[in-house]
């Protein structure tokens, strides 16, 4: 039985009785089992699904279903799911099932969600293509010889081969919607403090946000509705509803201004394929009555520089705690072994090498010789950004850029050149330094190649529903 159904269908076959619980995970396990020993999408899967998926029909017929009951999910590997182990696809971790529940994962539980599996990344979210993860790289659907993207690619992948209809991943610096874009789907990163990030493996404390990958924008938006609120344990999170997530609906964008980042579009990293699609798009508004005008943020150029001062900086912090002594790999002990030998041989044994090089990034921007040259002035050009932002939404309803500048590399391409993956992330890092809420929507596919090509939408703060509205009406109206 097909996975690719939207929610809305989903449930309204499930209620009539058209469609049972128990056939459906049936198939959908046998698909997994099947075809993602090529993918590589899922590290684990949940050995519960029948049981749940028993209960949850059964909650149908005496009428005590939930909300979601019933609805298959699968989470990013740094995501704490009951029961399912919380590898952040590490050697460091490989063994570790956390004894907590991330809120996010909590609450679509509550509200009947069933999480299949937990979908492969780069290692600690640190990567662009999935390929830095410990237990093998993913593969991209669409073409098997490409990467899907990353740091969430596997929970892309999952979307995009059909095993679940909706994945959830984690997003640092473009890490939902940059796959997303690679495998011909939707990404969404929320507001920042939208989303509880309480049981989620730390990246960059500052940037980090939960987001969905789907085949659609209501989706998001209703996986969105039932995880967002504030958290006691998050004092980040918010308490703002925003406008059109919970009774969602597609928004006309009919004279709605939109701003085209110049500096995204017209620069020398951007793939003419990318330029082409994208034109073709902007076009494609234009003809449903959108009002698009090219606009500048030059600040924007400074985004990776900033982001890869900010992030190591965040991230060798939050990877202190791994020290092979309160949980995860413990290397062997050895006679009058002192207490840095062993954090040393464990860190050094189960962190790979994109991690260890954030690591020590992250220690030298932040050593007392150069905090005030690396680190404290990246926090000042990030304000700079964000004001920059809030400038342009004074003019426009929203922004638009490509996702990502260039189409999908091949397996093995790009990994020995960080640099270059860095880079690829111009159009998707200011955001997250921003702190907006973004979607990446499929845009085309290169002729060529036939790969795929995604769209980002930039929304002003807490305006995540209107932004996945004109998100929804673009995809059923510019196909």
């Amino acid at each position: 039985m097909s996975t690719q159904l939207t929610y809305k269908e989903f449930l309204s076959r499930v209620k009539s009785g058209e469609l049972s619980l128990p056939e459906y995970y049936q198939g959908l396990k046998s698909k997994i089992e099947t075809e993602d020993k090529e993918i590589n999408s899922l590290l684990s899967v949940n050995n519960k699904l029948d049981e749940m998926a028993a209960a949850a029909q059964e909650r149908y017929k005496d009428g005590t279903n939930r909300e979601l009951e019933g609805i298959a999910v699968a989470a990013k590997d740094n995501i704490a799911v009951e029961g399912l182990p919380n590898t952040c696809a590490s050697k460091l971790l490989e063994n570790f099932i956390p004894p907590y529940q991330a809120t996010v994962a909590q609450r679509l539980s509550d509200a009947g969600a069933i999480f299949v599996g937990k979908a492969n990344m780069d290692e600690f979210a640190m990567g662009s293509t999935t390929e830095t993860s410990a237990f093998g790289a993913t593969k991209n659907p669409v073409n098997k010889d490409y990467v899907p993207g990353g740091s969430s690619g596997g929970s892309a992948a999952a979307v995009a081969a059909g095993f679940v209809p909706a994945a959830l991943g984690t997003d640092t610096g473009g890490s939902v919607r940059q796959p997303a874009s690679f495998c011909g789907i939707v990404g969404y990163k929320p507001t920042y403090g939208l989303l509880s990030r309480w049981g989620v493996t730390a990246f960059g404390s500052s940037l980090d946000q939960v987001g969905t990958l789907t085949t659609n924008c209501e989706d998001a938006a209703l996986l969105t509705s039932k995880m967002m609120g504030l958290d006691e344990k998050d004092s980040t999170s918010s308490s703002r509803v925003p406008e059109n997530i919970k009774d969602f609906k597609a928004i006309d964008i009919k004279g709605k201004k939109f701003g085209v980042i110049r500096e995204t579009l017209e620069n020398e990293h951007t793939d003419e394929a990318v330029r082409a699609a994208m034109q073709k798009k902007i076009e494609d508004l234009k003809a449903v009555g959108a009002i698009v005008e090219m606009t500048s943020i030059e600040e924007i150029t400074y985004g990776v520089s900033t982001y890869y001062i900010i992030a190591p900086a965040e991230a060798s912090s939050n990877l202190a705690r791994y020290d092979g002594v309160r949980y995860g790999l413990q290397v062997p002990r050895v006679a009058d072994e002192d207490v840095k030998d062993r954090f040393t041989k464990t860190r050094s044994q189960g962190f790979g090498d994109e991690v260890k090089r954030r690591i020590i990034l992250g220690n030298f921007v932040l050593s007392s010789g150069y905090y005030d040259a690396y680190y404290k002035k990246a926090q000042k050009a990030r304000i700079v950004l964000a004001d920059r932002f809030v400038q342009e939404f004074n003019k426009y309803d929203y922004l638009i850029t490509p996702t990502s500048p260039v189409l999908p590399f091949k397996l093995g391409e790009n990994f020995d050149d960080p640099l270059k993956l860095y880079t690829a992330d111009l159009c998707t890092i200011p955001v997250n330094l921003a702190g907006l809420p973004a979607v990446s929507i499929p845009a085309g596919i290169d002729g060529v190649s036939g790969l795929p090509v995604g769209m980002q939408l930039i929304g002003k703060r807490f305006d995540d529903g209107l932004l996945l509205g004109a998100g929804e009406f673009i995809l059923g109206e510019t196909k």
